[in-house]
């Protein structure tokens, strides 16, 4: 065979074993595909060549029917080698060679109204619309509430199946949901034209007493039972566990379904007895069966309530039988106590997401707990000097990061936020960050320092943004941006000419908490005249409703003001002001400042409030 005619079947048989196999390398995209479609290439299952081979002319490129294009969603394979067309034949989004290798599709350029993030934006811009879920000890027109039975703390659990409520006479009250997203069968939602908007329900589950009063003779100091802070804690065996504190003492509180176990088989009717004694149940053997004579004295038990039995006397003696039912009762038992820790008043507790751990904060300091460990704790944040008169600030609330263990927040009377490691030292004096706004000048008065303490703070669920709570506004901060707050929300504005009368009545250390929903999108806060208010924080939103605890949580709301026009500073710091509602009093809108909405918790998943109203409890779905 000559040389020639062996190198032209050696031509043929690459140009065989390239048509099933493709390119043996990624090549480069042409410059008019997007960015986004330029994946990283991937790596070939066969050898890549030292140097590229020219097409043989044995085997030209055999051009094909063009095969529809493919959905926009999906990139064009990486292995893709784009090929040039002669003059006469125009370009086509897909064709494939003679060689199997697929020329990529050109792309035209995504609308606006195509794009996912203006579809995210429309919706994020969307104001809600609240409705009337459900309520729990709704009051009676014209009801007195007793002190002890007003709503103090209210919490949701990670999974937002559990809501427990804690009241000032030192009680926990557990709700469970009941409603299940795959309650509808597939063939039913199938059916269905329009998805039913269905909101969570929840039913009473138990409630048992956490603390009760007592006083401290050492300092002639009497501490209440109200319930300051509720937190969850990981659940186990089927077992809730939570933390419940008063001003000094916290418990670690298990919570668990057991079946009901009674005692059968007694030797004694006391069916017709009126004393203390066994009771027997239905069906039991009792000593008028075992009697001689057939019967029993008709008086079982002597004038004094102790089991006495017949003259007769009888036969024979059963031991009582504990039989254990199907009826389930929930057992709440305390596993530890924390006490003997502060000597201040615990404001707020929190826990790690290492799962064994959780902080304490009191006025000025902030003890580190294990929750194995009942009788040792750490002080990880000292502000009390040597001599009190010095004392500037005082700690008002304290949170732990929700991801990053070895990171928390807490706020104090001066405005201000501060952020510290753990692991910079034993005693955080210093912070890692301190978030502040500073007052423009001239703008100070006797109230400023007042109405800027900070009463509660919440980080958001991705741990990038906290929002605080102040007297007048709610503040959104970023934790990459300690300039100041990126959103400023005005609460009740309309309330700063007034400032006077709340500072004489006490009203202006009114503690209201705030939240801020799963996705970060929207927060919440209370106010007076059981009204509470939620805003829009996305970008570009203006949403600002206010609403009422009531059943009719729409009968308040008022119209939403016009976005604020942005100054120079505002613009560079990235804040935007919204929510400011001047003209309440001139809608003629009064406000009570008897009744306050100080207690509100967001639903970790969806977009459901619980808020409480005294001694009731109030939920909305949007």
């Amino acid at each position: 065979m000559s040389p020639s005619r062996r190198q032209e079947q050696e031509r043929k048989k690459r140009a065989q074993t390239k048509q099933y196999t493709g390119s043996t390398r990624p090549r480069s995209l042409p410059p008019h595909i997007p960015a986004a479609a330029r994946a990283p290439p991937r790596p070939s299952p066969l050898p890549t060549p030292s140097a590229p081979r020219s097409p043989p002319p044995a085997s030209p490129a055999i051009l094909l029917e063009p095969s529809p294009p493919p959905r926009t969603s999906r990139s064009p394979p990486d292995s893709c080698t784009p090929r040039s067309l002669p003059a006469e034949i125009p370009s086509q989004p897909w064709c494939r060679d003679g060689g199997g290798s697929a020329a990529p599709m050109e792309r035209e350029p995504m609308s606006s109204d195509d794009r996912p993030e203006a579809a995210a934006e429309s919706a994020q811009q969307q104001e809600l619309e609240w409705r009337f879920a459900q309520v729990f000890g709704e009051r009676a027109a014209g009801e007195d509430v007793q002190e002890v039975d007003i709503i103090s703390s209210i919490e949701f659990d990670k999974s937002g199946d559990h809501l427990a409520t804690g009241d000032r006479g030192g009680r926990v009250v557990l709700f469970e949901r009941t409603d299940s997203g795959d309650s509808a069968s597939r063939r039913e939602l199938e059916r269905q034209e329009y998805p039913i908007t269905r909101h969570p329900e929840f039913r009473y589950r138990t409630e048992f007493q956490s603390h009760e009063p007592e006083f401290d003779y050492l300092k002639s100091l009497e501490i209440e039972e109200k319930i300051n802070k509720i937190k969850w804690c990981q659940t186990a065996n089927n077992a809730l566990f939570l933390l419940s504190t008063n001003d000094k003492t916290i418990k670690y509180w298990k919570v668990q379904e057991k079946k009901v176990k009674r005692v059968s088989v007694m030797n004694l009717d006391t069916s017709q007895s009126s004393g203390n004694g066994s009771s027997s149940s239905p069906g039991t053997n009792s000593c008028k069966a075992l009697l001689p004579n057939g019967g029993c004295s008709e008086k079982l038990y002597s004038p004094n309530n102790n089991m006495s039995f017949p003259p007769g006397g009888c036969a024979s003696l059963r031991l009582p039988v504990v039989v254990t039912g199907q009826d389930l009762n929930h057992v709440a038992r305390c596993r530890r106590v924390y006490a003997h820790a502060h000597d201040y008043h615990i404001n707020s507790i929190s826990n790690n997401s290492d799962g064994e751990t959780f902080i304490s904060a009191d006025d000025l300091r902030i003890n580190l707990w294990n929750l194995e460990i009942s009788n040792q704790s750490f002080n990880i944040v000292d502000l009390k000097p040597a001599n009190m008169e010095d004392l500037t600030e005082v700690i008002t609330c304290a949170e732990f990061h929700p991801t990053h263990c070895n990171t928390l927040a807490y706020s104090s009377s001066k405005g201000t936020i501060r952020l510290i490691d753990l692991r910079q030292s034993a005693l955080c004096d210093n912070h890692a960050k301190l978030f502040e706004e500073h007052d423009a000048p001239g703008s100070r008065s006797f109230f400023t320092e007042i109405i800027a303490s900070v009463s509660d703070i919440k980080f958001a669920r991705d741990g990038r943004h906290i929002l605080s709570r102040d007297y007048m506004t709610l503040k959104l901060w970023d934790l990459n941006m300690d300039s100041g707050p990126v959103a400023t929300f005005q609460v009740h504005e309309y309330l700063r000419p007034k400032l006077c009368d709340l500072y004489e009545n006490d009203s202006i250390f009114d503690k209201f908490e705030c939240c801020i929903s799963g996705d970060g999108l929207r927060v919440a806060t209370g106010s007076y005249s059981n009204l509470f208010r939620v805003f829009g924080c996305a970008p570009g939103s203006t949403e600002a409703s206010t609403l009422e605890a009531s059943r009719n949580p729409m009968r308040r709301q008022v119209s939403n003001p016009a976005r604020p026009t942005r100054t120079l500073t505002s613009l560079t710091r990235a804040v935007r002001r919204g929510g400011e509602n001047t003209s309440v009093d001139a809608n003629g809108i009064s406000y009570d400042l008897s009744t306050k909405l100080l207690h509100l918790a967001w639903h970790p998943t969806e977009n459901s409030i619980a808020c409480a109203a005294a001694n009731s409890l109030y939920m909305y779905y949007a």
